[in-house]
């Protein structure tokens, strides 16, 4: 029958890509008959894809940096201070059009869109919001956002391991097992830290697990992992050369003080966060799409004072190389208290003016910045080795992370990975689970589900698949509808 005026035609090349995927799919299934034989088939593949798209992710975000932000830094003069605003906000303002008019699902850490996907879509994530989460978070961030890769990795990878679900034509159950497998894949290639993985989608994402579902978890963390430790190497994130470990019990009072101030910094983050986002929904007066090139103006500004004051960076760029300064002892209590400021200042900015990017990194270098300062309490009031200031700042990665994310579990095991050093256990479960816990008790919805809410969606507790009879639930079908 000719096409009507309702139906219009499909390109040759749609018809052949149909034609062979139908083949394809044919195959598939005279090779593994059972949809369990295929689930295990896409989830192997899923893990090492996941790895790859990671590995071109965060080698994308370094050659924006290399191009943006890097450049304006030494650009002559007095130059740089106006090209190292401007950067974040051009930046922000290429990202505010492309998820306004292009991927809005795309906005946000990706933490979030992720659980919505999960419980509300079956584990469904768009090709749309994927590319779009690539390419404008890269743009983003590497223009000098003050903002993480992590959750975006999340989000692309959970993107990643639903169009392979809907390959395979997975039943809606399975297709929803394959959103937790992205995210332990992007977690595992994103912090190079496999058994964070896993527990962070347990904590964060799915609650009770299958024995199906558990497995998948496990393997697709550590293919991405192998696949991340062949290209970028098996190193941890972090160089710290001393082995730390908790030499004076003593210090174990700094750590509880450590642990308070942490929840301090935490809840004074996540209601500045909300707070903003708040303020900038209710904005009209400025288009939605130019909000987040403000923030990045702003970012820029704190970015040009860390630069004059200390002439180092990590307000705007990567931040893991000054962090890194932190956690080896070789910055003053003063730029480790200034620095856990703006950076905190600039997250705020750049997440709530509707960028997207992620709160992970920002988390981590908040917390070792703290964490940092205090140790320099304890060197001089008990005059412990000078050491102590970086086991400090471990710790204080730890307990700030705990305190934002309300993952304690994750936040012990990412430190060790991440550093690489298991000797400081227990002033981290001192110090994460202060932390965790009184940041919980003074504020009950932990961020992610905050933000959601600010969104309108309110997701269940629990891991039921999403039933459009119980009240409890908010019917968000549409992936473009949830950011």
């Amino acid at each position: 029958m000719p096409p009507t005026s309702e139906e219009p035609p499909k390109s040759s090349y749609w018809v052949g890509f149909q034609g062979l995927y139908s083949r394809f799919y044919a195959w598939l299934l005279r090779r593994m008959p059972t949809e369990r034989q295929r689930l295990l088939a896409v989830t192997i593949l899923a893990g090492g894809l996941c790895g790859l798209a990671a590995v071109a992710f965060h080698l994308s975000i370094m050659w924006f940096e290399t191009l943006f932000i890097d450049r304006a830094n030494a650009a002559p003069g007095h130059s740089w201070i106006w090209w190292t605003i401007l950067s974040p906000a051009i930046g922000g303002l290429v990202a505010g059009v492309g998820l306004t008019y292009f991927a809005p699902a795309a906005a946000g850490s990706g933490i979030p869109q992720v659980k919505v996907a999960y419980t509300l879509r079956y584990g469904l994530v768009t090709v749309r919001e994927t590319i779009g989460k690539f390419i404008l978070c890269a743009t983003q961030i590497g223009s000098g956002a003050s903002l993480g890769l992590e959750g975006p990795t999340v989000q692309v990878c959970a993107g990643v391991s639903s169009m392979l679900a809907r390959m395979a034509r997975l039943s809606p159950k399975n297709s929803r097992r394959m959103a937790s497998v992205g995210m332990a894949a992007g977690i595992a290639a994103a912090f190079n830290a496999p058994i964070a993985a896993v527990t962070f989608t347990l904590e964060e994402l799915v609650g009770d697990l299958d024995q199906t579902m558990l497995s998948g978890v496990i393997v697709a963390a550590a293919l991405a992992a192998v696949v991340e430790h062949s290209v970028l190497g098996s190193t941890p994130i972090f160089h710290v050369q001393a082995n730390y470990t908790l030499s004076k019990a003593s210090s174990l009072v700094w750590y509880a003080l450590l642990g308070l101030l942490a929840a301090i910094v935490s809840v004074a983050f996540t209601d500045s966060l909300l707070g903003l986002r708040a303020w900038f929904q209710r904005l009209s007066a400025v288009p939605r799409w130019v909000q987040p090139a403000i923030g990045g103006a702003a970012t820029g500004g704190m970015a040009v004072a860390a630069l004059a004051l200390f002439h180092l960076n990590g307000i705007a760029g990567d931040p893991y190389r000054t962090l890194t300064m932190a956690l080896t002892g070789k910055m003053t209590v003063t730029a480790m208290a200034v620095f856990c400021l703006l950076k905190l200042a600039a997250t705020v900015s750049s997440y709530s003016s509707g960028g997207s990017g992620g709160i992970f990194a920002p988390a981590l270098f908040m917390g070792g910045m703290l964490g940092g300062a205090v140790g320099y309490l304890d060197v001089s009031v008990f005059h412990h080795p000078a050491d102590s200031i970086g086991a400090f700042a471990v710790v204080g990665m730890g307990a700030v992370f705990a305190g934002i994310v309300r993952a304690p579990m994750t936040s012990v095991l990412i430190v060790f990975e991440m550093t690489g050093g298991y000797g400081l256990v227990l002033p981290l479960m001192i110090a994460n689970m202060s932390a965790f816990a009184l940041a919980r008790y003074w504020r009950r919805i932990p961020v992610y589900d905050a933000l959601l809410a600010q969104d309108g969606i309110h997701l269940p507790h629990g891991s039921g698949p999403f039933d459009p009879h119980d009240n409890d639930y908010l019917p968000v079908i549409d992936a473009e509808a949830a950011h």
